[in-house]
This record gives C-alpha cells, structure tokens and sequence, in this order.
C-alpha cells in the first residue's frame, strides 16, 4: 500500500464488483474455514492452510469458454481457446489479488492448472478448484464430476484468490444443477468410458484429455531410447514428437483437452442458444453405455450406496437432488428469446411506417 494512501475498506461485495469489472464472468467467495474443514478427499487434503494457515477466504471467479469452439470439427480449436481463456483469467485474478494487498490484505492466486504428485498420481494440485467453486455457490457437480454452473454449464474453467481480508462467503448451492443420470449425455459422449456415477476414471479420461501430457511423453522417450538410429529418425518425424511440440507451443493435447462431455451438456444457457442443434446427436452412444445408464438410474432410484453419492461427496453434488433448475431455465431462455424477437419485430414495423409516412 503506498505511503500515506487511505486503505479502502474491501467488502465481499466491492470485491465482487471489481471481478466483474475486470471481467469475470463469474465470481463467489468460500470461507477458508469452510475448505480446511471438507477437503475433496480427507485421505489427501487439499485445503488452503496446507497452502497458507494465514488465508481466511478464497475469492473463486469464473471465465467460461466461448461456445464456438465447440462448434468446431476438431478440438484444436477447444484446445488453443483454452490458453486463451487461462490467460485472461489469470490476468484478472492478479488484479483482485493485488487491489485486495492494497488494501492491506495479503493475497495470491492459485495455479488454475497445477499437479502436486505428492498428493495423487494424477492431475491433482494443492487445491481443487472444482470444489471452490461448488462452496463459493457457484455451481454443483455433474455426473462426470465437472463443476456446473447454472449459466454455462461445464463449459468454465475457474482459479482461485487466497487472501488474509475476512470476506462474508456465499451460500453453497443445494439443489443439484446436473440433470443427472436421466440425462447421461456426458456419460454417452465419453470417448474412454471414463464417466462413473458421479465419478471419473482420471486415468482413462486422461488417454483423451491428455494425449500429450506428461504421462504420454515420459512413456514416449521410454521407448524412444533403445531405438536404433534410424528407428528414431522415423520418431522424429513422428506425429508424436510434433504433439509434444506443439503442446509445450500452444497447450494443444498437453491437458484436461477433451471437450466432449462440455460439449454435449444441456446446463446453461450457451448450449441452449448455440449448441443444441450441432451437439443433439451423439455418435459415441452405444447400446452398453445407455444399459450402465439405467443400472445408475435404477441404483440412484433404489437409494443404493454409490460412493459418489456417499455422505461425504454429497455435499458437492447437491444434497437436494435435482429439482428442474434446467427446465426451468430453459422456459426462462424461450420467453426471453421471445421477448426479443417480438421487440425486434417491433422496432422493424417502426422503422417501415416511418420510411412510409
């Protein structure tokens, strides 16, 4: 804080406001206490005083992914918007973390993107980002575990703000925002089959979220190294090493890159406005993935134990089960699109008697 400057009093509220200025698109704030007290996985904490014991809350905002490329024939183009949308996110995380330093609250962001092996061996980092989110009141998780946001569905990547300023935190949302198995478009869409009942096989997602990741390009040089030499001038040439490259170049397969299950949600209104009609068809179904479908849907109606149901993940799923968030959003999207159609028309006609008269 500079020299004889007044420090300005940050409210939870002025700090929401300055996330949306920036550009957030949305934003919500956890109290630390709240995360050190439901880690993820009590067996591998990932709780805010393993970071820092001197953080109260946790500023958690929201950049989601343009629609468009999900529109696309190939995920290249997911991929690349993906860097673009961490960027612009981190850019506008370091500006709340540094207004809320001014102020006289020590504050730093979290890698949005980060992998602690220590904890699993898998993409885990110091703290989940998904489930700060889901207490900030943001949104619950989908069947394949992706958090979900009334607004845009899974299509959202999220990071968080650690500060030592004591922010009022939000209500966590207990109505389920995922359709659930009802639905199961994302377990349909799987490419691996990777989607449980409301879990996720990290590493079979992995094989297509990852395809250049670090698993795959350690295993690569493994094999690479007792090649003959004319063995690996044929791997240097290989789509494998250009993978690697371009991954370190551009993110493009280096992580968490498979849009599939983003792609096929119906939660949020971006799916209903751009991508219903291209993403309605789901080429991956299979006559076994809609048999596991119903046995989830049937255990869930059985009230069986499923351990991404257990009284524990429950919280993160959404203890009141689905309610019709989304078909009630959806009629609010109809009579909204309505609405503006009808003032178009209307505008139009005035418009035309205008040029008449």
């Amino acid at each position: 804080m500079p020299d004889g400057a007044a420090a300005p009093v940050m409210t939870a509220e002025r700090v929401k406001a300055l996330a949306a200025d920036l550009g957030a698109d949305l934003v919500g704030i956890a109290s630390a206490e709240t995360l050190n007290a439901f880690p993820p996985d009590p067996r591998w904490p990932q709780t805010p005083d393993r970071v820092s014991p001197h953080v109260k809350s946790v500023v958690a905002i929201v950049q989601h992914i343009p629609v468009a490329a999900f529109r696309a024939k190939t995920n290249i183009a997911v991929q690349y918007i993906d860097m673009l949308v961490l960027r612009r996110m981190d850019r506008i995380a370091f500006r709340i973390a540094e207004a809320l330093e001014d102020a006289g609250h020590p504050s730093f962001v979290t890698a949005a993107q980060e992998t602690d092996w220590n904890l699993k061996r898998a993409s885990y980092g110091r703290l989940s980002t998904r489930h700060l989110g889901i207490e900030a009141g943001l949104g619950t998780f989908g069947l394949e575990v992706n958090i979900l946001t009334p607004e845009y569905g899974p299509r959202v990547y999220l990071t968080g703000i650690l500060t030592e300023a004591e922010l009022e935190p939000d209500e966590i949302l207990t109505e389920q925002v995922c359709i659930g198995e009802s639905c199961s478009r994302c377990l349909y869409s799987c490419p691996s089959d990777a989607v449980r009942h409301f879990g996720i096989d990290k590493r079979g997602c992995a094989t297509e979220a990852q395809e250049f990741g670090y698993a795959q390009i350690t295993g690569f040089f493994d094999r690479y190294i007792g090649l003959d030499r004319d063995r690996k001038r044929d791997f240097n040439r290989s789509r494998g090493v250009f993978g690697f490259w371009q991954g370190l170049l551009r993110v493009v397969g280096s992580f968490g890159d498979c849009p599939r299950c983003l792609a096929v949600c119906p939660v949020g209104n971006d799916y209903h406005a751009y991508l219903a009609d291209v993403q309605k068809f789901i080429p991956e179904k299979t006559p076994q993935k809609v048999e596991k479908a119903k046995a989830f849907k049937q255990a869930r109606k059985e009230g069986a134990e499923i351990d991404g149901l257990n009284d524990w993940n429950e919280r993160w799923v959404g203890p009141e089960g689905y309610q019709g968030m989304v078909a009630r959003q959806v009629q609010a999207f109809k009579q909204a699109q309505r609405e503006r159609e009808a003032e178009l028309a209307s505008e139009s006609n005035s418009r035309v008697n205008e040029e008449i008269l």
